[in-house]
């Protein structure tokens, strides 16, 4: 009866129940087994396991078998995959144990099997899923951060060790609380709120730690995710390095904040070269008429030095206007620096810092670069002045060139790009920019210098300006307490050096009465120019604008025009030549502004005018 009920049972199941002996044969089976397999009772009946099983299953389940024989211990259940009546592979999962006799002699095996294919197909496809998606996050160039809902890491990309230097197995199952700033939990916890609440979010600006400890700020985007029954069980985030972008963001406004100011700073300019034009060029005339013994040449000449020192600041204000680079040719740094070393400047430095010493290392064959000298010698004296400055206690000011090719984009303080460049570098020992101040230090009279000493707080202004009118750029290290250094890059040139001209005596800038125009808007210009062009011996006329110049050349010639390029109102400088051009075919001219050559001014130079003069006028400049 219990034998009866036990196979009543066994027939009753929906797994598949199997007795074989120790051959393999098998001696007992189920319906359920049947359907599984696909064979009817008579074509299982004496059927080796090896029959239906594939020869890699055949050797597993012997293993086991074996195992159990050996052990007498049943055996898990394992998964195999078995081939039916009709040729199609299913895969089983069986477990087994050892028939005893009555005096615990083995006599054969037991098992049981279920169908789990189906099962077995899902977990693949879940694999082979799970395997895109990893392929998918590990080649994503953004880290990407997998929590629990706890908030602890179950999985980061390759990417999130790159930028921020943890491997996975040394975070795995942690939190990372010490992954985010303290002044950054604000944002963090209302991120971590709405993964809680099943919410995605999108380019969350904040900050993130390294594991040097360095911050980096990311923008972060998150979403959910879900098990089978669209619980929350965890969130997946994408961190995006945003550094390049802040870095250009904050070059972006200091453009826009000096392009404001330039454009502030040439305005006034414009309006003070005409002012200071009558300080520079009267007192040159008055000293020509005065004997060398007179008492008056002194004052005369402290106000000419005036009107030079403001006639100086002006230039430092055209080139933050970004106007300041009148002509550029093909210059030395090498000869610049030493010029500079040589000159008053230099010495009265050295007078105010007699503890502080200037070594150099210059590259001996320095490449040429395209620039002004004038504006370069200014920049060099600027950089000297502030390293002197920022060594209360002395030391040593080192000033080295160097060619240097960059073969990738730099990313510090300015994005220099690749090419080759003549290199700047102006390092000292002194007390360093404090970090907060870094993005202010070219910044117009901002300025932490002994003023009425160190100048207008132009300086460095007048440094970033003369770099970008030279297409360069500027790299800045510093250290509180340690020191500054300034690398200037310049593109070079493939230009020859210019040689070197001599000045022309005053005898030589005399004319033989040839005829000049002079045409320009503002009356003391016109006097001056007339002044000045009367004494070197040219019949000179005057008129006040271009409308004027070329009705006067409708019934006049002139030998040569004197234009000056910005007249307000009416036509400048390039339309009046452009028309007396008609009337005159090849008449030769100069170009006379306050500001730099500009794009009309080299417009005018290709029609045919020849030289172009900076206010204001000067003997050496008009001659």
């Amino acid at each position: 009866e219990s034998e009866e009920k036990y196979r009543t049972i066994i027939e009753s199941t929906e797994e598949g129940y199997f007795e074989i002996d120790l051959a393999g044969n098998l001696t007992f089976f189920n319906e359920s087994l049947c359907k599984i397999s696909g064979y009817s009772q008579g074509e299982l009946k004496g059927m080796n396991y090896r029959d239906y099983a594939t020869p890699e299953t055949a050797e597993r389940m012997y293993q086991v078998f074996n195992e159990i024989y050996r052990t007498k211990k049943p055996a898990r259940v394992m998964d195999y995959e078995v081939v039916r009546k009709d040729g199609s592979a299913i895969v089983l999962g069986m477990s087994a144990s050892l028939i005893q006799d009555a005096t615990g002699e083995p006599i054969g095996f037991r098992g049981v099997v279920r169908d789990v294919t189906e099962r077995k197909r899902a977990e693949e496809a879940l694999r082979a899923s799970e395997e895109r998606y990893r392929t998918v996050l590990e080649a994503n160039p953004d880290p990407v951060v997998v929590y629990d809902m706890d908030g602890k890491l179950i999985y980061f990309n390759p990417a999130f060790t790159e930028v921020f230097g943890w491997p996975l197995e040394e975070r795995l199952g942690k939190k990372m609380d010490l992954f985010v700033p303290e002044e950054n939990w604000p944002e963090t916890r209302m991120m971590i709120e709405k993964m809680l609440a099943g919410v995605g979010f999108s380019g969350i600006e904040t900050r993130r730690y390294t594991k040097e400890g360095e911050t980096i700020p990311v923008s972060i985007s998150g979403s959910t995710y879900r098990d089978g029954d669209g619980n929350p069980v965890g969130s997946v985030n994408t961190l995006r390095n945003i550094s390049e972008h802040k870095r250009l963001e904050v070059q972006l406004q200091r453009a826009q904040k000096m392009e404001a100011i330039g454009t502030l700073a040439g305005g006034v300019a414009h309006d003070l070269n005409n002012i200071l034009s009558g300080l520079v060029s009267y007192p040159e005339l008055l000293l020509m008429e005065i004997p060398q013994d007179s008492r008056l040449r002194r004052p005369i000449l402290t106000i000419q030095n005036s009107g030079e020192k403001a006639a100086a600041i002006v230039q430092d204000l055209l080139t933050l206007a970004r106007r300041g680079v009148a002509t550029t040719e093909a210059v030395n740094l090498n000869h610049v620096i030493s010029e500079y070393l040589h000159s008053p400047e230099y010495e009265k430095l050295e007078l105010y810092h007699p503890e502080v010493q200037l070594k150099t290392n210059l590259e001996t064959n320095l490449l040429p670069i395209l620039g002004s000298p004038v504006h370069l010698s200014k920049t060099i004296m600027n950089l000297v002045s502030n390293a002197a400055e920022a060594m209360i206690d002395g030391g040593t000011i080192l000033v080295s060139t160097e060619n240097r090719y960059v073969d990738r984009p730099i990313r510090g303080y300015d994005h220099v790009k690749e090419g080759d460049y003549v290199t700047f570098t102006i390092s000292d020992a002194g007390v360093g920019i404090p970090h907060k101040d870094i993005e202010k230090i070219f910044e117009p009279f901002y300025t932490k210098k002994v003023m009425g000493r160190s100048g207008t707080g132009l300086g460095m202004a007048v440094v970033w300006g003369t770099v970008k009118d030279h297409k360069g750029y500027i790299d800045v290290q510093s250290s509180e307490g340690k020191g500054t250094t300034f690398t200037l890059y310049f593109p070079i040139t493939r230009k020859k050096l210019d040689r070197d001209t001599s000045q022309l005596s005053m005898e030589e800038y005399r004319g033989k009465g040839e005829s000049v125009l002079v045409v320009d808007d503002v009356e003391e210009q016109r006097e001056i120019a007339y002044e000045l062009l009367s004494r070197l011996g040219y019949s000179t006329t005057t008129v006040s604008s271009g409308k004027e110049a070329v009705e006067y050349m409708k019934s006049n010639s002139a030998d040569l025009l004197v234009l000056d390029m910005i007249m307000d109102p009416g036509i400048d400088g390039l339309e009046t030549y452009k028309r007396i051009l008609k009337l005159h075919p090849g008449q030769k001219a100069i170009i006379v502004s306050g500001f730099s050559e500009t794009k009309r001014v080299k417009e005018a130079q290709k029609l045919g005018a020849g030289s172009y003069v900076k206010k204001p006028y000067t003997l050496n400049k008009l001659g």
